[in-house]
């Protein structure tokens, strides 16, 4: 019997406020190497601790995300600048309560529950289509919400057809 194998990649909206963190590092870290050099030369060790927080802090803001589904087991990478990889979460795919569409009205009884952690792995882009998964944790249930393409919805709905929905 052949493994089931889906992957898809999910650039993360870069958001407005991923722009301010960006522009006042690389600001403050000019201004206190402008000050450093003409006014106060304490500053440049402050411009040097900037410039590793730019170096540090940067990068992380243009995050993709890998949906990796093999037979029954979701793995989520976050992958930085597109060249850093980070273990993002692991789902086993067949203790999962159930599977819509975020809107949907199946997911109406999870909907105000407190005691449901979310995991959020989406665009954050407005036109595209994310699904929540509710599936428990080690001491939590999560909701697990991702843009998870056709292709992966098929290989997870033929696993376990009564707990996908996609409408």
């Amino acid at each position: 019997m052949s493994d089931l194998y889906t992957e898809v990649m999910v650039e993360k909206k870069f958001t407005g406020k991923d722009m301010a963190v960006k522009v006042g590092l690389i600001f403050l870290t000019v201004l206190a190497a402008v000050a450093g050099l003409t006014i106060i030369p304490i500053a440049l060790v402050v411009a040097l601790a900037l410039g590793i927080a730019d170096y540090l802090i940067i990068p992380k803001l243009n995050v993709e995300y890998e949906y990796v589904y093999v037979n029954g087991e979701l793995d989520i990478d976050k992958i930085y600048s597109k060249s850093k990889r980070k273990k993002g979460a692991s789902f086993d795919l067949g203790k999962m309560e159930i599977m819509a569409p975020l809107n949907s009205h199946q997911l109406d009884s999870y909907r105000n529950n407190p005691n449901i952690k979310t995991i959020d792995y989406s665009s954050g882009m407005d036109n595209a289509k994310v699904y929540a998964v509710i599936v428990p944790g080690d001491k939590e249930m999560h909701r697990l919400l991702f843009e998870p393409d056709e292709v992966m919805i098929k290989d997870i709905r033929n696993r376990m057809p009564r707990k996908v929905f996609t409408d």
